[in-house]
């Protein structure tokens, strides 16, 4: 029996943007709902759930945040942000509120895909708990990573530091990812965004900034004498996980 296709919602006032994007998510084998009215999205959230929801962030009468702000009143279904703007605050009041990830628009559907089929992983294994197996036909485990105090789960999404657990978005996890695969060498900017964005998507090298910025808070919030992520200024970064 062949599995049904991984539900997506998609929440935008602009119709190009439903349309184009509903379409590409349609040939990547994934069905789509697509709702430009944000009130009508959220009712259709409660009563019928999709496996993932795909939110602007700028809609009007209720945007991105006060619909995820209803929305995790009495469901965890997974939530990626789309946003025009660099808007860091809010940007971390959506992750506060619960959002898995943000892309930033312009973005290519390929990088979307790959953001759905990351956010939709981690929350599969979540749902199947520490001690659950993995079907027979899986591909294997990737085997955790452990360096210094600094602990990743690439199955799980999950890290932590210390034993005390950091909340990363996707692509946050996979800049640590890539500088943990090799502690204390050095990753330029450009090589970090090759692990975290597609080759076909267009982001400033600065938004890597950006990230690290965020990720030292969270690591802060937990350790505030974190000092894991060294800058070199002009080259790049590296861990230092002890």
């Amino acid at each position: 029996m062949t599995a049904d296709p991984p539900v997506v919602a998609l929440v935008d006032d602009d119709q190009n943007i439903l349309a184009s994007v509903s379409m590409g998510l349609k040939a990547h084998g994934y069905a789509v709902r697509v709702y430009a009215d944000p009130q009508a999205a959220l009712r259709a959230l409660f009563d019928n759930p999709p496996d993932i929801a795909v939110l602007d962030v700028k809609m009007p009468r209720l945007d991105g945040l006060g619909l995820l702000a209803r929305l995790r009143d009495a469901s965890a279904v997974p939530v990626i942000f789309l946003t025009s703007v660099d808007d860091e605050a809010g940007e971390a009041e959506g992750l506060a509120a619960g959002a898995d990830d943000y892309i930033k628009k312009p973005f290519s559907q390929r990088l979307l895909v790959a953001r759905i089929e990351a956010v939709l992983r981690r929350a599969r294994a979540r749902a199947a708990g520490p001690g659950a197996q993995a079907a027979p036909d899986a591909p294997p485990l990737s085997a955790p990573i452990q360096r210094g105090r600094l602990t990743l789960d690439p199955e799980r999404h999950r890290v932590a530091w210390d034993g005390r657990d950091i909340v990363l978005t996707v692509t946050e996890f996979l800049i640590l990812e890539t500088l943990a695969q090799r502690p204390g060498v050095v990753r330029s900017r450009d090589q970090l965004m090759d692990h975290a964005y597609h080759e076909d998507s267009f982001v400033d090298d600065r938004t890597i900034d950006s990230h690290i910025k965020r990720m030292r808070k969270k690591f802060r919030a937990a350790d505030p004498d974190f000092k894991g992520i060294e800058t070199l200024y002009g080259v790049g970064y590296r861990l230092d996980p002890d």
